[in-house]
């Protein structure tokens, strides 16, 4: 590289791109306020390659430079709006460069946290991670002046005295804060340990994330000494100054789902409208479809899978207490029933997900755990919070709302019929069922159906399905969040007496004992019926009667009428 860039190039530059954030930033009313004017690097290469250049290969030098640039844009538009209410220069405004879209995010320039090396050290770096770790915001003392007290009648160009007194309220100070991120196991090879770095986030970058948040951060890579600990070696640490950091999760929790994919579900449902139990049934094939049968644990284990991937409507009342709207399973059973299965492809279809074990959770903190860290406390966070907001896998563990065992008895017909699925398997993968929504599901399209019915549809109760479900309670003192899931889960904005039923149906099949629908059966066993509609129609007369809501809906025991027909 050749050349140099001053800031008056870097303010031109600033000018002529980015004039619309300086106005806002001028017009703001708090001038002690630390101000971001985010850059894109790939805008940056467009208009000047050679100053792209600088700054990947001396950001330690032209980042400030680009800070006092922000100053001398600032005074050049001042006059247009310095009559404005508020109007004032701002001291304080840090350039933010954004490498997304640039060429910056080759694997070179943004290595995995396991993979940064010495040679990463002084450029612009890029890494990614989940933040386990969130430290208080501290001041640190960036500059302070001093006062030679030799030379008192004229200001001399160099000073060679030693003695000097500190000028009072004249220190500048930063916020400051440091937090620890680390890689995804999900991108991890077997037995690979995740890697993590610490991040340092000053001014207008604290508190920008939190514990469980997916960042991306781009800074410069340096390196601190270690905590003095006693018997230990003092280490050089690598540690990231982080310059610009973007949360991911906002980006996550949207997938992308074009209008002709929200039309296909449309008329899915308006196809099956006559038995949307066999619809259902349809979307249900999808989950876990190595694993063959096990009926009840993918309609309830559409509760882990589906009804708690989509998830019911949280309640808050007047008080402002939450009522959560997901539910909890828990498999438990013999080996090589497909617990393991299930849980894999939970995470799957999940777009944040953390897969885990009981022991390593119990022993670490499901929600957070204190760690002392340089002789300070602090909290890190556990699986349940890296979850947040997603679906938390956790093998070999207890405590949950729907408990189905998994028992693998002598079955001589479920064995043949098992190993004919098992033997179809590679057939089935070799299809291409994209666009028959009655065949099996794809993952990609469950994972967009899961987004768009969570994100179109908040059920409410009918005053059918509060008798049934009020009724059900009473007799057991349980109660099921699975309601909303099985309505958003059938595309529809009420919960009707179908989904009360079915809700009623799930916790049964978790119950060993005082069930009031006898011969549930094996869960292991359970399998898709060929007309679920008709099936359900039994089960709901019998679950009604069950409840003495006999004379509540006469229609239904007397002729066998169910809601649709």
């Amino acid at each position: 590289m050749e050349g140099n860039v001053d800031s008056k190039e870097l303010a031109a530059y600033l000018l002529n791109h980015h004039s619309e954030q300086l106005d806002s930033i001028i017009v703001s009313p708090d001038p002690r306020l630390h101000y971001s004017l985010y850059v894109d690097f790939a805008e940056i290469m467009d208009d000047n390659p050679s100053l792209s250049q600088f700054i990947f290969a001396k950001p330690t030098e032209y980042l400030p430079l680009f800070d006092e640039a922000a100053l001398w844009a600032q005074k050049v538009i001042w006059a247009d709006v310095k009559q404005r209410e508020n109007a004032s220069i701002k001291d304080n405004i840090h350039v933010r460069i954004n490498i997304s879209g640039s060429p910056l995010e080759c694997p070179e320039t943004f290595p995995s946290i396991g993979r940064v090396r010495v040679k990463h050290r002084g450029i612009l770096l890029t890494i990614k991670g989940t933040v386990i770790r969130s430290g208080a915001v501290k001041m640190i003392e960036g500059e302070r002046i001093y006062e030679c007290r030799r030379f008192i009648l004229q200001r001399p160009k160099f000073c060679e005295s030693t003695s000097f007194q500190l000028v009072e309220d004249n220190k500048i100070c930063h916020d400051y804060q440091e937090i620890k991120i680390q890689e995804s196991t999900q991108v991890l090879g077997v037995g690979a340990i995740p890697r993590s770095i610490p991040v340092i986030l000053k001014d207008d970058l604290v508190d920008m994330v939190k514990a469980g948040d997916d960042v991306i951060v781009t800074g410069i890579l340096t390196a601190k000494w270690s905590t003095d600990l006693k018997d230990v070696r003092c280490d050089l640490d690598p540690v990231l100054i982080a310059n610009h950091v973007r949360r991911m999760n906002e980006l996550k929790a949207d997938i992308d789902i074009p209008d002709d994919v929200a039309l296909k579900f449309k008329q899915f449902w308006t196809e099956f409208r006559d038995s949307p139990l066999k619809g259902r049934n349809a979307i249900l094939r999808g989950i876990c479809p190595q694993v063959f049968g096990l009926f009840t644990v993918k309609l309830a284990g559409i509760s882990p899978l589906a009804l708690t991937l989509i998830g019911g409507v949280q309640h808050v009342d007047a008080s402002g207490t939450k009522v959560r709207g997901e539910s909890h399973l828990l498999l438990v059973g013999d080996p090589g029933t497909g617990k393991s299965q299930f849980l894999k492809f939970a995470a799957k279809l999940s777009n944040r997900s953390v897969i885990t074990t009981g022991l390593g959770s119990t022993s670490a903190g499901l929600t957070v755990t204190a760690v002392k860290d340089g002789g300070e406390w602090m909290l890190e966070a556990g699986a349940l919070v890296l979850a947040d907001g997603g679906l938390c896998c956790i093998d070999e563990f207890d405590r949950f709302d729907i408990v189905l065992v998994l028992l693998d008895t002598k079955n001589p017909d479920w064995d043949a019929v098992v190993s004919s699925h098992i033997l179809a398997e590679a057939e089935t993968k070799s299809h291409n069922c994209e666009e028959d929504l009655g065949a099996i599901w794809p993952l990609p399209m469950l994972r967009r159906y899961i987004q768009f019915v969570k994100k179109y549809f908040r059920p409410v109760l009918t005053k059918e399905a509060e008798k049934i479900i009020s009724s059900y309670y009473q007799l057991q003192r349980r109660s099921a969040t699975q309601n909303a899931a099985h309505a958003r889960l059938m595309f529809r904005d009420e919960v009707t007496r179908l989904d009360a039923i079915t809700a009623i149906l799930c916790i049964e099949s978790s119950m060993t004992a005082s069930a009031i629908v006898e011969s549930m059966g094996n869960a292991l066993h359970s399998s898709f019926a060929e007309n679920p509609d008709q099936e359900y129609a039994k089960q709901e007369r019998l679950i009604l009667e069950r409840l003495s809501l006999r004379d509540e809906f006469p229609e239904v025991i007397s002729t066998g009428r169910s809601i649709w027909g």
